[in-house]
C-alpha cells in the first residue's frame, strides 16, 4: 500500500470508489500534509527577507520542521489503509458457532484498538503542525499570511476527521475502559486543536480583511 508515492488523479478516484481504502483517515492525512506545507510555503517566503531578520533563525527551523511534518503527515494516507485495510476483512470471518464468534471477537477488538491508535497518533501530529502554523501566522511575511489561514482550516478539518476515525472505532470496542481513556485523549487534542485554530484564523483574518 503506497498511496504516497502514488498520483493525486489515482487517489481522488480510489476515494470515491467502494474500495475500503483510502477513505476519511487517508484523506484527513493528505489534507493535513497540505496545511503545513502551506506554512512551509510561507515561511519559505519570508527567509532572506529584511522586514523579519530578527525572525531568520526561527523562520529557518520553521522550514526544516515544516518540511518533515509534511512528510511525517503523509506517511499516514498508508498508515491509515494498514491498519483498517484488516479491519474490514474481519468483518467477514466467520460466526457460526461459538468458538468462532469468540475468534472473531478477539481479533476484532485488537483490529479496533489499532484502528483507533492511528488516527489518534495523527491527530498529535496535526496537533504539532497547528503551533507552527500559529508561530507562523506572527512571524511570516504578511504578503503571504492568507496562506496561513488557509493552512489552519484545512489543519482544523484534517484534525476534526481524524477524531471521527478514532471515536467510531472506540464505539465498538468492548473493553471500555481503553476506549475511554483514548476518547479523553482525543477530546483534549480537539480542545487544543480547535481553539489554536480559531486563534490563528482570527490573527490572519484581521490582517486580511480591508
Amino acid at each position: 500500500m503506497q498511496m504516497i508515492d502514488g498520483n493525486m488523479k489515482d487517489f481522488v478516484k480510489e476515494l470515491g470508489s467502494s474500495a475500503p481504502v483510502p477513505g476519511g483517515g487517508g484523506a484527513s492525512a493528505l489534507v493535513a500534509a497540505l496545511a503545513v506545507s502551506l506554512g512551509t510555503m510561507v515561511a519559505n517566503l519570508t527567509t532572506g527577507k529584511k522586514k523579519y531578520a530578527q525572525y531568520q533563525e526561527e523562520i529557518e527551523k520553521s522550514i526544516e520542521k515544516g518540511e518533515k511534518l509534511a512528510a511525517e503527515l503523509a506517511e499516514y494516507m498508508d498508515k491509515d489503509a494498514e491498519c483498517f485495510l484488516p479491519l474490514s476483512k474481519a468483518y467477514g470471518l466467520p460466526k457460526d458457532t461459538p468458538e468462532q464468534i469468540e475468534e472473531r471477537n478477539q481479533v476484532l477488538e485488537k483490529l479496533l484498538k489499532n484502528a483507533s491508535e492511528t488516527p489518534l497518533e495523527l491527530m498529535k501530529k496535526i496537533v504539532e503542525s497547528m503551533d507552527l502554523l500559529d508561530r507562523l501566522s506572527v512571524i511570516g511575511s504578511n504578503l503571504a499570511i492568507s496562506d496561513v489561514g488557509v493552512g489552519i482550516q484545512f489543519a482544523k478539518a484534517a484534525l476534526n476527521g481524524a477524531s471521527l476515525n478514532v471515536f467510531i472505532n472506540t464505539n465498538l470496542m468492548k473493553d471500555k475502559e481503553v476506549a475511554f481513556d483514548m476518547n479523553q485523549k482525543a477530546d483534549e487534542l480537539l480542545k487544543r486543536g480547535n481553539d489554536t485554530a480559531d486563534k490563528v484564523y482570527g490573527v490572519v483574518m484581521e490582517k486580511v480583511r480591508p
